[in-house]
């Protein structure tokens, strides 16, 4: 599933190209996503407005246009927003699409239909039951140790969990946990109340790191993702163990191991990581 660094990808991808742009018409082939798509809403709200700027928040994508309406999109598991020109045939899977001006098509494609994306105010957006509940993002301001510490004030839950816990901190998928624990030495399944300030220190930092490394590679593209001009990420290169059960620990060689922690494969060095 596309994190933080994938939907920051595809909005710094997308931003100076569809700025200013106007929506000309609004298209819904397939509405049974996740939520089912509203054609009404979505061409009431966006439908011959100009796009005035496209944000992030946590995994979703808000495209602010005039008037005070915003686009949110969320890519689910097999999602693709990717810019056309308008011509470009239809593809297998195009569930939604929005025609622009000057000859182009921003098409929403999502062979799983995981996907989410709707139209509403942009005033207020954060108390939509989209919103509500997350927590704060990782990268802005940059976290630090303190912050990462009394966010896990009173709990005892393994960090790994706690790390993609989207209530507690924005952003963090299973990926980039296994990674930031990683650099950071932390066991996986280490309770976060048996985490000094120190390793807090370590960790916050490794977490940092790891998104903005991912996001200078154009994310982790496993699967599906690619941002909005069809390119895919290369982060995944550079995964120290994730993924690499059996292969020598990149730091001791000592073979990386594979955990399962609430029906999701951890990956860590026995060694490196205690």
């Amino acid at each position: 599933m596309p994190e933080l660094p994938e939907i920051e990808v595809l909005r710094r991808s997308l931003a100076p190209r569809l700025t200013g742009r106007r929506i000309e018409r609004v298209e819904v082939f397939a509405p049974a996503l996740r939520e089912p798509l509203d054609r009404r809403a979505l061409s009431r709200r966006l439908a011959g407005r100009a796009v005035t700027a496209l944000r992030r928040r946590s995994k979703y994508l808000l495209i602010d246009v005039e008037g005070g309406s915003t686009l949110v999109v969320h890519l689910g598991m097999s999602g693709r927003l990717t810019l056309v020109p308008a011509a470009t045939p239809r593809e297998p899977h195009e569930h939604l699409a929005f025609q622009l001006d000057r000859g182009e098509r921003l098409r929403l494609r999502d062979p799983r239909r995981f996907g989410v994306a709707f139209a509403a105010a942009t005033a207020g957006l954060e108390t939509d039951p989209h919103f509500a509940h997350l927590g704060p993002e990782p990268l802005d301001p940059p976290l630090d140790g303190a912050a990462l510490a009394a966010i896990a004030t009173g709990l005892s839950a393994p960090v790994k969990a706690f790390l993609m816990d989207a209530s507690r901190l924005v952003g963090v998928g299973n990926i980039y946990a296994t990674e930031a624990l990683f650099r950071a030495g932390i066991h996986p399944a280490r309770s976060v109340a048996r985490i000094s300030s120190g390793r807090w220190a370590r960790l916050a930092a490794a977490v940092v790191e790891v998104l903005e490394q991912a996001i200078r590679a154009g994310g982790t593209t496993l699967n599906d993702f690619t941002d909005g001009a069809g390119n895919e990420g290369y982060f995944q290169v550079d995964l120290a163990v994730y993924g690499r059960a059996g292969e020598p620990c990149p730091r001791c060689a000592a073979p990386v191991r594979r955990l399962v922690q609430s029906n999701r494969s951890s990956f860590y060095c026995p060694r490196c990581q205690r």
